[in-house]
């Protein structure tokens, strides 16, 4: 829907100050910034946008300024002390309709990306041991910067958990299940899903499958370092015939092919190991592997077939899978 279109597809429009500007704001997420008393008009005065995306951060900017605090404060007033991050529900972060935001604590926010979520199953057991009591996982984690959650107090993070139980309930495709589950679920349409376990890769922006307990984290050179409009797109003109793939222990694999899937929302890669120098085969009987990258809250998600599978059978997949 073009963007002039969607801004005059509203309900309700209210009026909120904004870090000292007056905004009109519709619940579609547009915004509109009035021009001040007895100052010169701005060239962004008094001109409705939903904003422009950031490359960087994915999310939609009105001049130096995220939409979607502004759309928070209009629709959800302003926010706590601790309640102070705007959390976007189906975790499309271009999604600024005020129905989409509520105000979250940073706990929360944290538990609510699954990556963390995940990482904190794996340490405590569930995210649900984890919020009983926080400090008793203190100095359990590897990386130092989820230290800080450690240090939230049992009663905080008692009433995070029953925020987070609420909502989970309240989601009507969700219900049942642990934290854990619905956390996952509530980034794919597909049930199953929620019981794949994923760990950050060594790349930026990056996260893998993971297939077996000691799995390590795998470099993948052509994930993007700047997330565009279209993070699918993006990552698919990097990828190139010949690039290296994904590099790991075990050595590296090469781009042979990549299509996008039937339903353009998955890309399909093939690729084939790089022989060392010592080996004395064809490039047709070398190892090869089919690829497959989602985009989810924010990550490249990558995964792929296991196992010693015949490149004839990997070929016929990914012809079955993009055409």
């Amino acid at each position: 829907m073009p963007q002039s279109q969607k801004i005059r597809n509203f309900e309700i429009q209210k009026t909120c100050e904004y870090k000292g500007e007056v905004y009109q704001v519709r619940d579609n997420g547009g915004v509109f910034r009035l021009r001040k008393s007895n100052n010169r008009k701005r060239p962004l005065d008094e001109v409705w946008t939903i904003g422009k995306v950031n490359k960087q951060r994915g999310y939609l900017y009105f001049s130096s300024e995220v939409v979607h605090r502004i759309v928070a404060t209009a629709f959800h007033k302003q926010p706590t002390k601790n309640h102070n991050i705007v959390d976007h529900i189906d975790t499309n972060k271009q999604n600024n309709r005020s129905d989409n935001l509520r105000w979250v604590t940073k706990l929360e926010n944290a538990v609510g990306n699954p990556i963390t979520a995940r990482r904190i199953e794996l340490v405590c057991g569930s995210i649900e041991a984890f919020l009983a009591d926080p400090s008793k996982f203190s100095g359990k984690f590897q990386n130092p910067n989820y230290e800080w959650m450690c240090a939230i107090s049992k009663e905080e993070a008692q009433i995070s958990k029953e925020r987070l139980l609420a909502w989970a309930k309240s989601d009507k495709p969700l219900q049942g299940g642990t934290l854990g589950d619905w956390i996952f679920r509530r980034i794919n349409s597909e049930p199953e899903s929620s019981s794949i376990n994923y760990i950050e890769s060594i790349t930026p922006n990056a996260a893998q499958q993971r297939y077996f307990l000691n799995d390590k984290p795998n470099e993948f050179p052509c994930t993007p370092k700047i997330i565009e409009a279209n993070p699918l797109k993006t990552y698919y003109n990097n990828i190139k015939k010949g690039d290296v793939f994904f590099r790991n222990h075990n050595g590296e694999y090469v781009v042979v092919k990549r299509e996008f899937s039937k339903d353009r929302k998955s890309i399909y890669v093939l690729t084939r190991a790089v022989p060392s120098i010592e080996d004395e085969v064809s490039l047709e009987d070398l190892p090869h592997s089919l690829n497959c990258v989602n985009y989810v809250n924010n990550l490249y998600i990558h995964s792929r077939e296991t196992g010693f599978l015949s490149k004839e059978y990997l070929e016929e997949k990914f012809d079955d899978c993009t055409q």
